[in-house]
């Protein structure tokens, strides 16, 4: 967990960028404060949105309920600034697929995939990001493909590793996707390193491998 100083730095950049109308931080906002659950991106970007409400998200994100109930669950915690402030820490990790066609990507995730559209922006929209539980896919058009689609078939070149964590739940992902007609690249198997995964192609080909223990 990153120390004091740094949380609070992280609330003035979300309070910046929404100032700036930056649309990525309104699904940020929309998916960390209920109370802004149910709002567009354009609405979120009008409120009267405050560091006080950016200290919540930041708290939120990290598992506290507000900034005061961060800054108390920080303050017990014992030699926090020796132990923690010699290194970043990474919260998380987007992929970019490189599309076509950003509207028939956003189908084929929330229709095939059970994936939900985070946000989409430009007319017609050019940039977007799909979610499902923790993975986010941040999905770029682009004019022509910018990998040579036989050697990434070929190689099995993934642009995308989405994993669960049970066996029981892989099996159950593949026969969710099997059920609403995804075509595999691969179907489910178990490797020899011990895990079983199956990989599925999107309408742009990329390859995104879902996997999870084999036992």
């Amino acid at each position: 967990m990153p120390n004091l100083e740094n949380l609070r730095k992280q609330a003035k950049l979300v309070l910046r960028r929404h100032r700036d109308r930056y649309h990525p931080v309104a699904a940020q906002i929309r998916s960390g404060l209920p109370r802004f659950g149910q709002m567009t991106d354009s609405e979120i970007l009008a409120q009267n949105f405050q560091l006080s409400d950016a200290q919540e998200l930041v708290a939120r994100q990290y598992g506290f309920e507000n900034w005061q109930a961060l800054k108390t669950g920080y303050s017990t915690m014992p030699d926090h600034a020796e132990a923690i402030s010699t290194r970043a820490v990474i919260a998380a990790a987007e992929p970019q697929l490189f599309v076509a066609d950003i509207r028939a990507s956003c189908d084929f995730f929330t229709q095939k995939l059970g994936f939900a559209i985070a946000f989409s922006y430009g007319e017609p929209p050019f940039y977007a990001q799909v979610k499902r539980d923790g993975a986010r896919l941040n999905l770029r058009c682009v004019a022509q493909p910018v990998i040579d689609a036989s050697l990434r078939d070929r190689e099995q070149w993934l642009s995308a590793s989405l994993t669960v964590a049970t066996a029981e739940e892989i099996k159950l992902l593949f026969l969710e996707f099997q059920a609403a007609g995804v075509t595999f690249f691969q179907t489910l198997r178990r490797e020899p390193w011990g895990a079983r995964n199956f990989i599925v192609g999107d309408p742009d080909g990329n390859l995104l491998q879902f996997a999870g223990p084999a036992e």
